[in-house]
């Protein structure tokens, strides 16, 4: 089995190939929802051939997308250049977790594959932490069921806004300040986005676990959130292998059910 993991977020686009006994490549390219097949199959072609792959050798295909409007182009990628029928989350595909919110069919694919990801690895009540143009918490429980949680916007995000909607604040990178009172424009910036969001999540983390009650541990994931390991003892372990972990046991749990 050679399968190909699509993790598809509004800003980034994850492919991930899996030989059978573990992940062997892993590319993201900008989320552009115009993108054709065509034209994914060619970038992907070329990077097969730095590990000594073509499409040829991929015969399985899963696909997590909070884009509707690609998906359409993600599974005709899958049908025309790998032969094989993709698996679509939210689409074709048994979870086998309860979604315990009042309207299941709302959960986001990638939350759900988060949910599965971490159940897997980590025993207990979690929360999940994701970063990407919204930080999500999600919250576990024991049984691996989706009990629901937060969307705030993302970092960058609330860079943009600031950036976009102030004339004289600048754009900037994401970095931790040397001190908390910035002295210009660009450390006053980073220090509120930067300690502002350990605030975030800090309040938010410490609120989830006094209404839930239970011991919880806390998981961060994404690119983004990496970027405040060490810098607050609210999350207990950063694991950015979370989602393609989630999409492979989804892939297993229904090829093993379908006969695939």
């Amino acid at each position: 089995m050679m399968l190909l993991a699509i993790e598809q977020g509004n800003t980034n686009t994850l492919f991930a190939v899996h030989d059978g006994a573990e992940w062997i490549a892993q590319w993201r390219a900008s989320t552009d929802s115009q993108r054709t097949a065509d034209e994914y199959a060619v970038w992907l072609a070329q990077l097969l051939t730095t590990r000594g792959l073509t499409l040829a050798d991929l015969t399985g295909c899963i696909i997590s997308s909070v884009v509707p409007q690609s998906i359409f182009n993600l599974r005709n990628l899958s049908r025309r250049y790998l032969s094989a029928e993709p698996l679509v989350i939210g689409d074709n595909v048994d979870l086998g977790i309860p979604v315990r919110i009042l309207k299941p069919s709302e959960a986001g694919a990638d939350r759900l594959v988060n949910a599965i990801g971490a159940h897997l690895l980590y025993p207990g009540d979690l929360i999940v932490i994701d970063s990407g143009t919204a930080t999500t918490f999600d919250v576990i429980a024991a049984d691996g069921a989706f009990e629901g949680g937060i969307i705030a916007p993302g970092v960058n995000l609330s860079l943009q806004a600031l950036h976009e909607a102030a004339a004289m604040l600048p754009r900037i990178a994401i970095q931790k300040p040397d001190k908390v009172i910035g002295k210009d424009t660009v450390s006053n910036m980073q220090s509120g986005v930067f300690w502002g969001y350990i605030a975030l999540i800090e309040g938010l983390v410490a609120r989830i676990k006094a209404e839930w009650g239970k011991p919880m541990t806390v998981i961060g994931t994404g690119g983004v959130v990496s970027l405040f390991e060490g810098a607050t003892d609210s999350i207990d372990r950063f694991d950015p292998d979370l989602t393609i972990r989630g999409l492979l046991e989804i892939w297993r749990r229904n090829t093993h059910i379908t006969g695939q």
